[in-house]
């Protein structure tokens, strides 16, 4: 039996509840808003609004304005700001907690997937740690595009509603206006969420946590008693990490600021920064310039997804034995590798898998870091098959070699050259959002012109498309942007 589409609603008829807010004091503390004065709604995302059956209309931006700005709640919300430590740049940080973001409220659809709100930028919580607790225009245009940006790539993400911009002064390396974006996620806890409590000691609020995490979104691990449902808890977020590393690596992308903190219990890209997509295919790519010893560069990043599963692992001793935390580590190398080598499959149009593969994908990784050819541009003219790849790789012999290689690899492929071009195009963007294109969008946001973000937002929920109007953003950085360069306050 069909299940009849839901009828959207207005952002009054929603229904909302805090299932984490019920948590209690030990995991976080209510906390209203502080409202940014002089706000216009920036952005808004229909796919990310359909996702809570939200109608966007010209009726409803009154109401999202004041929401996303801070100054208003809707009935039913309990905000609150969540408690949580981490390890920043290897190093345990104690508390934290979420120092400029709200957690508004939950909704739950029509199809029971609960939907939980964040508002970040929302001013001062107990655990900004004498900081504003606002973000600026730049970082929220940022975090706005990227979120929907990597949702059409297929990379596991939070995801952004709207984005609204005000006139109040904040500090940062000189003087920028404030900005609110309205996050939404299933749940915004992280491996830092279970830190915090496993070094004070309170093993109780692990087990509390772990139990609603579980409840809710492991139906497996649920599914099981005693040690071993812990057990597969872990080994499920140890396998979800995993994936979305591999995701990283084969679509480019660099996160800046990979402490446990910022990573999602359930597999998610969270807390957009300081990152990059890779231009020139560099191994060492470092998208994050505070980052001076380069620990999350981004030939680095599938190593300290396991440091940070490690760190989640000690964090839940106190549930998981000991032989049971090194079964459910274990299975971080396997499950990277399977996502990779899929991934990396699907890019290069093979059909099938050969034990020869691999050879061809590492001898193709070096060729491209020696030419520092631009990653996203040679996946996407490979998938077109176009007479200028052999330029991108350079003509010489060993690209000669290469070149010969994957063309007999692909030679047999049963499905013909079109329709494997045809799956390698929808798995290849033609676009991704480079850091000089953000800031082109940035600088116009800053003028009060929001017309370049919304462009931006519609080439980049259809990346896979041609785009012509819009084909200089497919083109590396212009020399003009050459000293761009993205820090923690980006």
């Amino acid at each position: 039996m069909a299940i009849a589409p839901a009828r959207d609603k207005a952002l009054a008829e929603l229904t909302f509840d805090n299932s984490f807010a019920r948590l209690g004091e030990p995991f976080c503390e209510p906390r209203i808003p502080e409202g940014i004065e002089g706000a216009r709604l920036v952005a808004t995302s229909s796919a990310a609004a359909a996702l809570i059956e939200l109608r966007l209309g010209d009726d409803t931006r009154d109401a999202l304005t004041a929401l996303c700005a801070g100054r208003a709640i809707v009935r039913g919300m309990e905000p609150v700001a969540a408690r949580y430590g981490g390890h920043q740049f290897g190093v345990w940080a104690g508390q934290l907690g979420d120092g400029r973001a709200i957690l508004l409220g939950e909704v739950r659809t029509t199809h029971g997937q609960p939907w939980e709100l964040q508002l970040k930028g929302a001013g001062r919580t107990s655990f900004s740690r004498g900081a504003d607790g606002r973000a600026v225009i730049r970082s929220t245009v940022r975090e706005f595009l990227a979120s929907e940006a990597m949702d059409a790539l297929g990379i596991p993400t939070t995801r952004a509603l709207a984005m609204a911009a005000g006139d109040e002064p904040v500090l940062r390396e000189s003087v920028e206006r404030a900005a609110t974006v309205i996050r939404l996620a299933p749940s915004f806890v992280r491996f830092g969420s279970f830190e915090l409590f496993h070094y004070r000691g309170a093993f109780a609020e692990v087990k509390q946590l772990a139990d609603y995490v579980i409840e809710r979104f492991f139906p497996d691990a649920a599914s099981h008693d005693g040690d071993e449902r812990y057990a597969r808890f872990l080994r499920d977020v140890v396998e979800r990490t995993a994936a979305l590393m591999a995701a990283w690596q084969c679509i480019g992308f660099a996160h800046g600021v990979m402490n446990t903190d910022n990573f999602s219990i359930l597999g998610l890209t969270l807390d957009y920064g300081p990152y990059g997509f890779m231009e020139a295919y560099e191994p060492g790519f470092i998208c994050n310039h505070t980052d001076e010893g380069g620990r999350y560069a981004f030939d680095h990043q599938p190593s300290i997804g396991l440091w940070n599963c490690y760190a989640l692992a000690q964090a839940l001793s106190s549930l998981v034995p000991e032989a049971q935390r090194t079964d459910a580590l274990a299975a971080y190398e396997p499950a990277y590798w399977a996502a990779y080598v899929e991934r990396m499959r699907a890019k290069l149009g093979l059909a099938s898998t050969r034990t020869e593969d691999a050879a061809l994908v590492g001898d193709l990784l070096e060729l491209l870091a020696a030419r520092r050819t631009d990653w996203t541009t040679f996946w996407r003219t490979l998938s077109d098959d176009h007479a200028a790849t052999p330029a991108l790789l350079g003509d010489d012999a060993t690209s000669r070699e290469w070149l010969a290689r994957y063309a007999a690899r692909i030679a047999d492929d049963p499905r013909g050259a079109q329709a494997r071009r045809a799956a390698m195009r929808a798995v290849n963007p033609a676009y991704v959002l480079r850091n000089w294109v953000a800031q082109e969008a940035i600088v116009a946001a800053e003028a009060g012109d929001d017309s370049v973000v919304a462009a931006l937002l519609a080439v980049l929920r259809s990346p896979y498309d041609e785009h012509a109007e819009h084909a200089a953003w497919r083109q590396p950085a212009p020399a003009r942007y050459a000293d761009l360069s993205v820090s923690c306050s980006s």
